[in-house]
């Protein structure tokens, strides 16, 4: 189990995936809005997306758990 966290505090923009989808490792997962720039947070090993803990418009902090990979 690999959990993807948000390397920074910010908004959910845009959610790339959804569970039961296959990811593979450095593809986007979630993009992240933080004054005014987008920052893509990525899956950092290959797996299927178990669960989303947010969802768009959701704020998250630094270190917030994302999505699960299984």
């Amino acid at each position: 189990m690999e959990e993807i966290r948000a390397s920074m505090a910010g908004s959910v923009w845009k959610i790339t995936v959804k569970p039961g989808d296959t990811v593979e490792e450095g593809q986007d997962v979630v993009i992240l809005e933080s004054m005014k720039m987008e920052i893509p947070i990525a899956a950092e090993a290959e797996g299927t997306l178990k669960e989303l803990k947010v969802a768009e418009g959701d704020f998250v902090n630094e270190g917030d758990i994302i999505a699960i990979i299984e």
